[in-house]
């Protein structure tokens, strides 16, 4: 039987792909839902389908990360879940000796500073309410071998290693922290880079994992990478102290 929730979440990229599939997953379980992108017609048509809110935002923007936050707390109350969940793939800004330099880091802006800045304007509230969670959208870009990409790739990296970072910085607070790869989803940012035949994940799967974590079933596997179809996340569950005892589910240098 899937979780039911309550409370508040806000998805940024909510508007399509990855990101509104979560919005529609958490909202049909319960929540209230804000999503938020760059491109007000498509988190509006999602918005409205599930009664949720709309917030346009830059989320690489110091000013619109912050004015995110504050208007879905005005509107819905305080936020329980983030997903961090924006990003774009860059592609067009390879090989980096041949790109603008600024049109290169503004993949880092928008996958690594992006959630940086709306995490950070979410935790102070998260820790005097002494509760919520974090989800960043990752990729399997971030450590497997044989992508060419510079810059999606080693935006992928770090958003690991922030997320593994400010998962044991907020422990104390109990706030988990967790990122996901959602496999290789047919979404429009990346259906022209890989074949038709290609193995895709099944959309559901991410969304259906985000679901999960927001439950609190899972909150012992904070810091862990978890992937949307690789992993059984109820065997993860299961396994939570095998896990963290092990170091298990975490990108590691192994020796």
């Amino acid at each position: 039987m899937a979780d039911e929730l309550s409370g508040v979440a806000l998805v940024t990229g909510g508007g399509r792909g990855i990101g509104e599939g979560i919005a529609r997953e958490l909202a049909a379980a319960g929540m209230k839902v804000a999503v938020s992108s760059r491109t007000r017609e498509e988190i509006e048509e999602v918005a409205g389908e599930i009664d949720g809110l709309a917030v346009v935002a830059d989320v690489s923007s110091p000013g619109d990360a912050e004015a995110l936050v504050a208007e879905v707390e005005r509107e819905l109350g305080p936020i329980d879940l983030l997903v961090n969940n924006a990003g774009i793939a860059g592609w067009d800004v390879e090989p980096p000796w041949e790109a603008d330099a600024a049109d290169w880091w503004k993949v880092f802006e928008i996958n690594v500073l992006g959630p940086l800045l709306v995490s950070r304007a979410v935790i102070p509230g998260m820790i005097e309410r002494g509760r919520g969670r974090i989800v960043n959208t990752g990729s399997g870009a971030g450590y497997l071998p044989g992508l060419s990409s510079t810059a999606y790739g080693a935006s992928k990296a770090a958003l690991y290693r922030f997320g593994d970072g400010l998962a044991q910085q907020l422990e104390p607070y109990g706030i988990p922290v967790f990122t996901i790869s959602p496999g290789l989803v047919q979404t429009a940012m990346n259906k022209d880079r890989f074949p038709a035949d290609a193995p895709w994940t099944p959309p559901e799967l991410a969304p259906q994992l985000v679901r999960v974590l927001a439950s609190g079933r899972a909150d012992k596997l904070s810091g862990r990478y978890i992937h949307a179809e690789h992993d059984d996340i109820e065997d993860l569950i299961r396994r939570a102290d095998e896990i963290v005892e092990n170091d298990l589910n975490a990108i590691r240098l192994q020796r």
